[in-house]
């Protein structure tokens, strides 16, 4: 009976040392995914293991969730997630998330910082989202061999653009997951890991040559947020804030660069993230060498794991709420405008009425509407949340139904390209569901 605890403990001996924890080396996809299993058996009452689909050869997309109710959203709780590892040589931030996920799991209910970041927000961590690329990929500062999925795509240049009009590319299995996965959850900040520079770029990546376009600059209604968000890393960073030069390029100014400005970049995730998902994300480049030595990623650790923390507590910035009707109900769909912000997507409210929006401390006002209901507009003051742990809490109550015509903004055609889970539609799922198998029904007897 001796001999079972003794083989667990050889077994968990080539992932964590009681001395060393978790080895500082590069993983393959079926040793992440045993990883990932042993982390959410030790921890299952704040931890929480899933997949959001495969890639093209067929390994799971893993996700860890960490929080106080790791299985599910709770009102009044921010979504966060980190990605890395979209392009499969880029190797740093896999390993990366695989300590911080090490890190968050022995210190809750120890570390005070730590344990008050997962009581007060739900942390999703996705170490790899192309492995397929990530088995292909060799040692090298600068080789492409793994960059792309099985199918040979960029996966960064495959998402929908908001700049790019009509498209008809075929989403890749690994960025529809993605995006299902952003539609199914209120995601309100997350951060996407690459390598190949040391920089924090934020939104837009890219420009149709309108309004948005500021001398070389692609400039979002919510600029001086993303602004704040890519130095609240750089400066928690040992060197990026610096504006270190890679491969003899010109360095950063303060390590953090407008993601047009570096270049344009069309199809990529950070801008989908915040025009279709309402979730503000910045892509972090940690490393000039995109697949370093083995003995570089203690330093990697090191420089890097204050901003991964300092970044997600960032989730708090800003306010939050529900938008209730004059009975107390929630009123979902609801438009939350900042004056002054006019997003090519407006922010609506979930299924919940739930919103969150990331805003620097300051007075603001805002406009609330929803069909058949009186508009309102109030003016807040929105102090610093991060430091406290949690942003403004404030619920719109709506007066009342109204006769006259509702002026809510409609979405433009883009932004009906992605129907969110949690503004979902139960009649028209209904009536789907009765209608299209109906309709598969007569196709199949015509094509007999």
């Amino acid at each position: 009976m001796r001999l079972l605890p003794l083989c667990l403990c050889l077994w968990l001996q080539a992932w964590v040392s009681p001395c060393r924890g978790l080895e500082f080396r590069y993983h393959n996809s079926a040793e992440v995914e045993q990883y990932l299993k042993a982390v959410n058996k030790n921890h299952s009452s704040f931890t929480h293991l899933h997949s959001i689909g495969k890639s093209v050869e067929g390994r799971d997309l893993w996700v860890l969730v960490l929080g106080k109710t790791p299985t599910q959203h709770k009102i009044g709780i921010p979504e966060f997630k980190y990605v890395a590892n979209m392009h499969g040589n880029e190797v740093v931030g896999r390993v990366l998330l695989l300590h911080l996920i090490e890190l968050l799991t022995q210190g809750y209910l120890s570390d005070p910082i730590i344990t008050r970041l997962l009581n007060s927000s739900r942390v999703h961590i996705l170490p790899s989202m192309n492995p397929d690329g990530f088995e292909e990929s060799v040692p090298d500062c600068l080789n492409t061999d793994g960059r792309y999925n099985k199918h040979g795509v960029d996966l960064n240049r495959n998402f929908p653009d908001a700049f790019a009009g009509a498209q008809e590319e075929k989403r890749e299995l690994e960025v529809r997951a993605v995006m299902d996965w952003l539609s199914s959850e209120p995601f309100v900040l997350s951060a996407n890991l690459h390598g190949g520079a040391v920089a924090a770029s934020y939104p837009y990546d890219n420009s149709n040559g309108g309004s948005e376009l500021q001398k070389g600059f692609s400039i979002s209604p919510d600029d001086d947020v993303f602004v704040h968000l890519a130095k609240t890393y750089s400066f928690n960073h040992a060197l990026m804030y610096k504006g270190q030069s890679c491969h003899g390029f010109e360095p950063f100014k303060d390590g953090i660069t407008n993601g047009y400005h570096w270049y344009q970049l069309q199809g990529g995730m950070q801008d989908y993230n915040y025009v279709w998902g309402q979730c503000m994300e910045i892509t972090l480049e940690l490393s000039c060498c995109k697949f370093p030595p083995e003995s570089e990623l203690p330093r990697f650790w090191e420089d890097n794991k204050a901003a991964l923390l300092a970044y997600m507590q960032q989730v708090h910035l800003g306010m939050k709420g529900q938008v209730l009707d004059s009975d107390g109900t929630p009123v979902q769909n609801a438009l939350v405008e900042v004056e002054g912000r006019r997003n090519l997507c407006p922010f609506r409210t979930d299924r919940n009425g739930e919103y969150y929006r990331l805003l620097l401390p300051g007075n603001y006002t805002f406009k609330v509407t929803a069909p058949g209901q009186e508009p309102i507009t109030e003016t807040l003051s929105i102090p610093y949340g991060p430091e406290k742990f949690s942003a403004l809490t404030h619920n719109f109550v709506l007066r009342g139904n109204t006769n006259r015509e509702s002026d809510t903004t409609q979405p433009t055609e883009s932004c009906t390209s992605m129907v969110r889970n949690n503004t979902y539609n139960h009649s028209a799922a209904l009536l789907a569901s009765q209608f299209l198998p109906l309709l598969a029904l007569m196709l199949y007897s015509l094509l007999q």
